[in-house]
């Protein structure tokens, strides 16, 4: 039986109102059950610690567990996909991170998501700073004798790193093209391994954040050139920032934010926001974040909007870096 065009618009219009209270009524309700946090890495990792750290605080705030997943593989993509794919309920969030985020789009030509479209942005959690370091007895006493040494010597140079479209890859890809230099790339399969491979002086230095190196640094079992940031690191208050030592481009905190799928509803991204915002503000999270080395973002760059800015401003700053290196990883 046919309907008159009346009827049917008044059924069209009465079953969109019926989901639009049956949004809000979830929202409101939210979370009634845990929520998974994906984790795109391994367990143990500065990326695993953070989720865990801010999760617990996050879990009390909402008053419904959040469960930390680990979904690895591929740089991080696979959990990612698995992110982006889930039900945008918010019961499936993610903490990504610069890579999956930023640097994926440019190294994975079939990559199954965009990271500035397919995901809602819920918030930075907080940033890593990187630093250029390299083995004890490397000959250069700071970052200007490093440069000349490293051009000297490109070709005979090793440099660790923890994967292809690892952070630690991808900052050395801006340290050669600042430096118009290609020394040899030697992989491994994560951050401590390539550490590792320094401290035993199989390779002569790398890109690595302050959680990897900060207690060979105090070991003295490796040196330092130089940190990515504007300020000086509390952790490491006797490495120059790359502005002092006079490079201010090599400019790198690898930074981790909290993302849930393209379509989740606005009122529940506010309080999945809220309760992060909460646990950043929390003197022992704060603490524990600190303590491995990890910048929290001010209340400036919190929330959905500066994040959603952050990705779009990366993904242009990495993306003509990777591609002009010709690195694509299928």
């Amino acid at each position: 039986m046919k309907l008159p065009r009346r009827n049917f618009l008044h059924l069209a219009a009465g079953a969109a109102a019926v989901l639009a209270v049956s949004r809000t009524a979830k929202a409101q309700t939210f979370p009634s059950r845990p929520i998974t946090m994906i984790v795109p890495f391994a367990a143990g990792g500065t990326l695993d610690l953070t989720a865990r750290i801010v999760g617990e605080h996050m879990s009390r705030a909402l008053g419904q567990q959040i469960v930390v997943e680990n979904l690895v593989g591929a740089a991080g993509t696979i959990g990612s996909t698995r992110a982006m794919r889930a039900h945008p309920d918010g019961y499936t969030i993610e903490l990504g991170h610069m890579g999956t985020h930023a640097f994926a789009a440019a190294l994975y030509p079939n990559l199954a998501y965009r990271p500035d479209v397919d995901f809602q942005p819920i918030g930075q959690v907080s940033a890593n700073p990187m630093l250029i370091v390299a083995r004890k007895d490397l000959p250069p006493k700071d970052l200007r004798e490093f440069i000349s040494f490293v051009k000297a010597n490109e070709n005979k140079l090793n440099v660790s790193h923890a994967g292809v479209g690892s952070v630690f890859f991808t900052t050395c890809l801006l340290l050669n093209a600042l430096l118009d230099v290609s020394p040899t790339f030697v992989p491994f399969n994560g951050g401590g391994p390539a550490m590792n491979a320094l401290l035993g002086g199989q390779v002569d230095y790398m890109c690595a954040d302050v959680f990897t190196s900060v207690s060979h640094l105090r070991a003295g079992t490796i040196k330092a050139f130089v940190i990515g940031t504007d300020e000086r690191h509390p952790i490491l208050p006797d490495v120059p920032t790359s502005k002092e030592a006079g490079l201010p481009e090599f400019r790198v905190s690898a930074w981790n934010a909290l993302f849930a799928p393209n379509g989740t509803p606005k009122p529940i991204l506010d309080k999945l926001t809220d309760a992060l915002d909460k646990a950043l503000d929390d003197e022992n999270t704060r603490k524990r974040l600190l303590e491995f080395g990890s910048d929290i973002p001010d209340k400036a760059q919190r929330g959905q909007q500066p994040l959603a800015a952050l990705v779009k401003n990366e993904l242009a700053r990495w993306t003509p870096i990777i591609k002009a290196a010709k690195v694509k990883v299928e």
